[in-house]
């Protein structure tokens, strides 16, 4: 697992009675043994071949699904979100959350005019064959005008080999956002952005209201929705409160064990 290749199914079955029915049908009964062992093919009275194969047992490997949380932040917003929700990776057995940034688009002199602080040096930026290894996504952006960011859109927007080959068709895939005010877009962002998971054939995955009496607090100023976890970011100075902090460690636990399930 880990490389996007589906889930591997742990049980063995009982072939004693259909090796048994076999020897009476004429049918192929399959042994294994060990390695450089010589292949034979006996007639057997009721016209049974026995071929004994070359092979091995393979150990019995734990798989550790991987999750990769790609995100783009300007300010550290969402990034901040994104580590949250790696923690609440951490937690569950089985699934390994990965942190990925996606390139930047606009000119470093703009970026500096705008103060946007310097990118996390030890978060690697994806490259989007990688993509393919995943076993499923969160994706992490501010709102611009109530639809993602433009960075992430240019990622998108260069995954079309991937779309020609249909390698993330059935991949699990939810979202988390920022936005500069309440109105600013903490539900259209993910809404509109459903649309790139449909044109890869990937499953989203909401989070719904399953984070309990946390989504229903009003004493306080709190982003996220049942799209997913979010962040309200002001001017840019404001810091994610623990209340939203939370709601990002939930959907980290609540995705693992989404995909945990669905493989």
């Amino acid at each position: 697992m880990g490389k996007g290749g589906g889930c591997i199914p742990s049980k063995k079955k009982d072939t004693s009675s259909a090796e048994d029915s076999s020897r009476h049908r004429g049918f192929t009964t399959i042994t294994n043994i060990a390695d450089n062992a010589p292949i034979d093919a006996d007639e057997g009275t009721h016209g049974t071949a026995t071929v004994t194969v070359n092979s091995t047992t393979p150990p019995s490997v734990t798989a550790t699904l991987k999750v990769f949380i790609i995100y783009y932040s300007m300010y550290g917003h969402v990034e901040i979100l994104a580590k949250r929700i790696k923690k609440g990776f951490d937690g569950v057995k089985g699934v390994e959350g990965v942190l990925y940034r996606i390139p930047e688009t606009l000119p470093a002199d703009v970026v500096e005019h705008m103060k946007a602080p310097s990118k996390t040096p030890e978060v690697s930026e994806i490259q989007v064959a990688e993509l393919a290894e995943a076993d499923g996504f969160l994706f992490g952006f501010p709102t611009r005008y109530g639809c993602m960011a433009a960075q992430m859109k240019a990622f998108f927007d260069s995954t079309g080999h991937l779309w020609k080959e249909q390698t993330l068709t059935g991949k699990p895939a939810g979202f988390f956002v920022s936005s500069g005010t309440q109105g600013g877009g903490q539900e259209t962002t993910a809404w509109t952005a459903i649309t790139q998971l449909v044109h890869h054939g990937m499953l989203f995955v909401p989070i719904g209201y399953t984070f309990g009496a946390g989504m229903f607090r009003m004493d306080s100023l709190r982003g996220g929705s049942p799209y997913g976890a979010g962040v309200y970011a002001g001017d840019g100075s404001r810091e994610p409160t623990e209340s939203e902090l939370g709601l990002a460690e939930h959907q980290g636990k609540y995705m693992a064990a989404m995909v945990k399930r669905l493989c």
